[in-house]
């Protein structure tokens, strides 16, 4: 929302996409791009015109595909080089040609950067900053300026970093956005020197933080409480070293702690959403703990907590999980109580608040199987397979199996092939299968996929996504307990089971089974009993 109030300002694409092991392809940047003008923010740093072909591809390809209801689309760049004429300068000349409706140049505000990196004398960058600015300015630009390494170079020289300020804002810069780009402050150092220079420049101030004190978000809250109008971020904290504030967390802070209204109205709730779409296109697994938008924001495990919130959410939750579009989850494990399981339950579709005898039994169940390795905590299938269980009289069955055995091959050039059998009863008749696969767990899939497809097409929508094994318990050595955890989806969700055994294969036939079944529950019109 590109208000005049608030800027809210989003650097994915440019200083997000320099994280380690993240790649953004042109198509990936236009779709991250209107995840965020969903979101309603507005400005996005689409990247570096000129920079290299990917992002000058971005750029003109944003002219015709990107059709933005909120976000202002901005191109980052450099002040002019050292003793060359602004209009000779080729990657300012690339600023223009984006045609984007905002530049954002970034400058030397450190005295040390000025002359060890720029090799340039301080009225020379001062000279750069003034001719760029009032250039692009004078083309019909809004134009922002990044104070680069500008808190560290405050404190090493104050009146020479107030001067980058003055000449960007004399020539036309729009607003300054302070930038702590070795991430070292904290949040009384920052709004300290965001009100002296708020006194002192005359212009309008913005913040961009790194997180390599961990103080990103803080820091920004910090430079917004001191007059800053103008936050920048990435979306899941995305940059190199340790990223940048995380965007999502600051706005959140400021929408539902200061009482700023700085999104849209009713965008913060897509937040989570968004998050974990954007995810997805970066490749880079979402943080569950990550504040506001992670899996396990709103998750809940202890029993005392659990009595409270049944009582009233309010009492354990800083935040309504809603307000940014996450929910409440609570976890079943061997701290559970009464009340976990009652709510969990609840979370599932059962209300359980009438049969105090059947939370009992679960309960009592619950801590049996943990002590004996199993968890519940992610395995929430496996969980509502185990409450129909008690609560039905029965396990739900699709089919009964026999036996299964599998066999593994060694062949030169180190292939091993696996193939297992499966003898099973479904739908009144017996039926024995082999399957082959690249491994005792792929085969036994393919075997169950194959005894039993013909009875229940929909398992063919049934993926197996992700695979995790543990020791639970190392000091029996080669005979300890190995729990696996297994994750299915049917293109629409996802959901995880659990299996525990004295070997690896028998852990995840006991997972996949269960993982399988669930997945029946949930497609079949009428699940067996």
């Amino acid at each position: 929302m590109s208000v005049d109030g608030f800027h809210v300002y989003d650097t994915t694409l440019r200083d997000g996409a320099q994280q380690e092991g993240l790649s953004l392809s042109v198509n990936d940047k236009l779709t991250i791009s209107r995840h965020l003008d969903e979101l309603g923010v507005g400005f996005i740093e689409g990247g570096w015109p000129g920079a290299n072909p990917k992002e000058t591809e971005f750029f003109r390809r944003a002219r015709s595909e990107l059709d933005l209801r909120h976000a202002n689309l901005a191109a980052f760049g450099a002040t002019r080089r050292p003793n060359v004429r602004v209009d000779d300068d080729s990657l300012v000349r690339a600023l223009v040609d984006a045609e984007t409706p905002v530049v954002t140049v970034v400058a030397k505000s450190h005295t040390g950067h000025v002359e060890r990196a720029l090799h340039t004398t301080l009225e020379e960058n001062l000279s750069m900053v003034r001719d760029t600015v009032r250039f692009l300015a004078g083309l019909g630009r809004r134009v922002f300026l990044d104070a680069e390494h500008f808190f560290d170079g405050y404190r090493r020289d104050p009146a020479y970093a107030l001067a980058v300020v003055t000449a960007a804002a004399e020539a036309g810069a729009e607003l300054v956005a302070l930038c702590d780009t070795n991430g070292g402050l904290l949040p009384d150092d920052v709004g300290e020197i965001v009100v002296a220079v708020n006194d002192a420049a005359g212009v309008r101030l913005g913040i961009h933080c790194h997180n390599d004190t961990g103080c990103a978000v803080a820091n920004s809250i910090a430079a917004v409480d001191a007059g800053a109008t103008h936050v920048q971020g990435t979306l899941n904290g995305y940059g190199e070293r340790t990223g940048n504030a995380d965007l999502v967390t600051v706005v959140a802070n400021l929408e539902l702690k200061r009482g700023r209204q700085v999104l849209p109205p009713g965008a913060l709730r897509e937040a989570t959403r968004i998050a974990h779409a954007v995810a997805e296109v970066t490749n880079v697994v979402p943080y569950s703990r990550q504040p506001y938008v992670g899996t396990s924001a709103f998750t809940h495990k202890a029993g005392l907590h659990a009595s409270a919130i049944k009582v009233d959410p309010d009492l354990y939750q800083h935040a309504n999980p809603g307000d940014v579009g996450n929910d409440m989850r609570m976890l079943v494990s061997d701290l559970a109580g009464r009340a976990s399981i009652e709510l969990k339950g609840r979370e599932l579709g059962y209300d359980l608040s009438t049969d105090r005898e059947l939370v009992g039994r679960l309960t009592e169940r619950v801590k049996e199987l943990e002590a004996r390795g199993y968890t519940f905590e992610v395995a929430d299938a496996s969980f509502e397979l185990l409450l129909r269980t008690e609560a039905d009289g029965g396990h739900p069955q699709f089919f009964h199996v026999e036996s299964w055995r599998v066999i593994t091959e060694s062949r030169p050039g180190g292939e091993a092939p696996s193939e297992a059998t499966v003898k099973l009863r479904a739908g009144g008749e017996r039926v024995v299968v082999t399957g082959e696969g690249n491994g005792p767990v792929n085969a036994l899939d393919h075997a169950l996929r194959q005894a039993i497809g013909t009875l229940y097409p929909e398992i063919d929508k049934l993926e197996l996504v992700d695979y995790k094994v543990r020791i639970v318990d190392a000091s029996h050595g080669t005979g300890a307990v190995t729990r696996v955890l297994v994750e299915l989806t049917d293109g629409k969700r996802s959901w995880e089971t659990v299996g525990v055994g004295a070997n690896i294969i028998e852990a995840s036939w006991e997972a996949l089974v269960d993982g399988v079944t669930y997945g029946l529950l949930h497609q079949v019109a009428e699940p067996p009993r």
